[in-house]
């Protein structure tokens, strides 16, 4: 049994807070004396001595700050058991899950889960990054609460969220980078492309792929990432979404390919949700926040 309360600790550090006994009275609305037995029993039940007095001031000893250091992790601790309590008692979850897929404009994502996190701090977010059906697949065996996914889940489960814009690059020392004219689809196929796998744990027969694949050699990898280092490599060519490769464009290590027509595509991204009634306050303020934060496709797109 632990021979000191919480309240009493709660004494103690008042007394460091606000510079004495009596300053901390006025400061926690606490009789002097009721501090001062406090204070005396953590002492007691230590056998060290918290406080000196040295003329008017109160000044914690080595062994009285050895222990304010170690016992604001008490008082921490139980300010969050009490707020993860109220948020229970509230009906707000304490976890959230969201499958994204690989293409979602990363600083939009980190901006609203920033603002996420800022109105709810006590909730754990798990980011869960796929390929392709991979968001859906997790939403649909409940592991995802919410998914954003290339593909619809129904119509009465995803809508519309935005378009990514994806373009047809290589590194600067690509072959097809020095060929002097425009380049046709054509010209692609003598060369290898990057696939990015569908990270669905489906059939293989029934996984799909991203991008165009009429390439006559390619190379298979699981992650975007590894698309856009093998392809700044000059390893090989692909369409990549231009919201992750705004670095490698900037800097040159990746360009453009000077294709005569479908230099850039578009995809769409759909968010989806099983129910959104079913949906706690922090799933919906995601949500509410994403649909703000996401420009809204033009009349062209």
């Amino acid at each position: 049994m632990l021979k000191i309360s919480l309240e009493q600790w709660r004494m103690f550090h008042a007394v460091v807070e606000f510079g004495g006994f009596n300053q901390a009275s006025q400061g926690v609305y606490k009789s002097q004396s009721s501090i001062h037995n406090a204070v005396s029993k953590i002492e007691a039940s230590l056998g060290v001595k918290l406080f000196t007095i040295q003329g008017r001031t109160t000044v914690l000893t080595e062994a009285g700050k050895m222990i304010l250091k170690r016992s604001h992790y008490l008082l921490d601790e139980a300010k969050k058991v009490e707020a993860i309590g109220m948020t229970l008692s509230q009906g707000i979850e304490t976890h959230l899950k969201i499958a994204v897929d690989e293409i979602f404009p990363r600083a939009l994502l980190y901006k609203v889960l920033e603002e996420v996190s800022a109105t709810f701090p006590l909730v754990q977010i798990e980011l869960l990054e796929s390929i392709l059906s991979g968001a859906n697949e997790m939403l649909q065996n409940n592991d995802a609460d919410i998914a954003i996914s290339p593909n619809l889940l129904g119509t009465q489960f995803s809508e519309h969220l935005c378009q990514v814009k994806f373009g047809a690059v290589a590194s600067p020392d690509h072959p097809l980078q020095q060929l002097q004219r425009k380049l046709t689809l054509e010209d692609l196929k003598g060369y290898r492309q990057i696939v990015v796998r569908d990270s669905a744990k489906l059939k293989n027969t029934e996984r799909a792929n991203e991008g165009w694949l009429e390439a006559n050699q390619r190379w298979t990898v699981s992650h975007m990432q590894s698309s856009i280092d093998m392809i700044s490599k000059g390893l090989g060519f692909a369409w990549l979404p231009l919201s992750l490769i705004e670095d490698q464009l900037n800097d040159g290590s990746l360009l453009p390919l000077k294709l005569e027509e479908n230099r850039e595509r578009t995809a769409p991204l759909y968010l989806a949700y099983k129910d959104i009634d079913s949906l706690g306050p922090v799933a919906q303020y995601f949500i509410n926040k994403l649909k703000a934060n996401c420009p809204k496709p033009s009349t062209s797109e």
